[in-house]
């Protein structure tokens, strides 16, 4: 009869087996918005440098709806096996889930932190038909105007609409909340007139303001950025201590073993660290990442923790 640590171990082979061998089949890849935002932006950037390192194709699959958590749900109940990943965001991951009764998951259960893939500033921004020519004007025409500015987001209780929500209550604004299933498709609006103010992620509307297709008119990280340096911050412009920012995480089901959380790590860490992929980041205007598993999941639990309390304090609720 086997002695207990050794049917144990004979009980774990199989398991330890299977990881080291991963991966043996193609991946998929699980982006919890639609085509055209800031997730799909950094997914497709790093997707030929992780799966050249991991020997598997990575096949991207837009799950959009619900603020994120569609996705991230349908990531949720997978296999832990390593063959269902996905790219995720601070709201669908550390913010929405708590606000949805019942929560679709539990955010600490049912995720495994990989690692950080990048972070982004807010930028305000306009359409070029637009009176306000700078922050101070959007302000002023904002309160002259209450109830008639539309702003978008990519979700209820998403980055964009707490910012924008931060944003009213700071400055006694009363602005009309129109989430999207993503922000490609608030982008469109914007550009097109039919949404009046957009706060949203940098790289989205980086080639916009380029071109001169919008309006930039501030960003909302505590200093200003590298890209649009000529922009003040929404802090310095009269709301001292305003920062918000969307961080992006390669995250896996809860239980993934930590054999194939090693093998993610080490292959976006690569991947990240691919002068082509950088620099193709931060021409996007990506704060590039990286880092360790155990680096993730304390940036997922202490921004949970501080978002719930920034959410309580501006009273945003599920629409």
């Amino acid at each position: 009869m086997l002695r207990r640590p050794l049917l144990l171990a004979a009980l774990a082979t199989p398991s330890l087996a299977r990881a080291q061998a991963y991966p043996t089949r193609p991946i998929s890849f699980l982006i919890p918005f639609a085509p055209g935002g800031g997730t799909d932006i950094i997914s497709r950037a790093i997707q030929p440098a992780v799966q050249e390192e991991l020997g598997q194709p990575l096949a991207i699959e837009n799950r959009a709806g619900a603020s994120g958590t569609l996705g991230i749900g349908q990531l949720a109940r997978a296999r832990p096996d390593g063959y269902t990943m996905a790219m995720t965001t601070v709201s669908a991951s550390a913010v929405v889930p708590p606000l949805m009764t019942p929560p679709p998951y539990d955010i600490l259960r049912d995720q495994t932190p990989v690692i950080l893939a990048g972070t982004v500033p807010l930028v305000v921004v306009v359409p070029n038909d637009s009176p306000a020519r700078d922050f101070g004007q959007f302000l002023a025409h904002a309160k002259a105007n209450p109830g008639l500015i539309n702003y978008a987001s990519s979700g209820v209780a998403t980055q964009q609409h707490i910012a924008a929500e931060l944003l009213s209550a700071r400055a006694g604004l009363s602005m009309v909340h129109v989430p999207f299933r993503g922000t490609g498709q608030a982008v469109t609006e914007v550009l097109a007139g039919r949404i009046q103010l957009a706060m949203d992620t940098l790289p989205t509307y980086l080639p916009h303001i380029r071109a001169g297709r919008v309006r930039a008119l501030a960003t909302t990280m505590p200093a200003r950025v590298e890209w649009l340096p000529e922009l003040p911050t929404v802090a310095e412009s009269g709301f001292p201590g305003f920062d918000a920012n969307v961080w992006y995480m390669v995250i896996g089901p809860g239980g993934l073993p930590e054999a194939i959380t090693a093998r993610w790590v080490n292959g976006v860490n690569r991947a990240l660290n691919d002068p082509a992929v950088r620099q193709r980041l931060r021409d996007s205007g990506f704060i590039v990442g990286g880092g360790t598993a155990a680096d993730a999941a304390a940036l997922l639990r202490r921004d949970a923790e501080r978002y719930s309390a920034v959410i309580r304090a501006a009273q945003v609720k599920l629409d």
